[in-house]
């Protein structure tokens, strides 16, 4: 059982095949012709997705760059060379995944278009979609190609790289801001919060 753990890659197949298990166990493998279980499948999925990226976001907001300052500068190499690049990478791919399994949904269950033009009933769940993606494109095109800069990954001056580091970090903490109306208007679209 160990080994299982010793291994990210390990740890996620278990856990992939706990839940394949539990498909079988529930039946639910024969209800994959039925369109109404594909939704469900993509919510998860889109869940799945929101989870890690919201998770990254509020890991760097909440613990990364409120920590940097008490890290010896002999120490903080191995957050801006190693941690912050690795965490970016599953950052700005979870906003991806979270953004196309989103619209999918929204095409697979017909009102992407109403939500899209905020018109009732997915006026709540139009304005998430609309919060999602500005903190999506602020990922892919803020906050990735300034931590680039700022991480040293693209060379640049040092005053460029102050200042990429800046706006990195206030772009990162609107979609912080947002991120907790967007929750809330998700959640609120099937569930009456609004």
């Amino acid at each position: 059982m160990g080994a299982i753990f010793q291994s990210l890659g390990r740890t996620i197949v278990a856990g992939v095949v706990i839940l394949l298990v539990i498909m079988a166990i529930a039946g639910s493998f024969a209800k994959t012709g039925d369109m109404n279980w594909w939704r469900f499948f993509m919510r998860w999925l889109h869940v799945l997705s929101g989870v890690m990226w919201i998770g990254l976001l509020w890991y760097f907001n909440f613990v990364q760059t409120p920590s940097m300052p008490k890290i010896p500068d002999e120490h903080k190499p191995a957050v801006s060379k190693v941690i912050a690049p690795a965490a970016l990478f599953w950052f700005r791919w979870a906003a991806m995944s979270t953004i196309v399994t989103g619209l999918l949904l929204a095409w697979m269950n017909g009102y992407i278009g109403q939500a899209l033009s905020l018109k009732a009933p997915f006026t709540a769940i139009g304005w998430g979609m609309y919060f999602g993606l500005i903190m999506w494109f602020n990922v892919w095109f803020i906050i990735w190609p300034k931590q680039k800069m700022a991480l040293g990954i693209v060379q640049v001056p040092p005053e460029q790289k102050a200042a990429a580091a800046r706006m990195a970090g206030m772009t990162s903490r609107f979609n912080t801001m947002l991120s907790i109306p967007m929750l809330y208007l998700m959640v609120a679209q099937q569930n009456g919060g609004l």
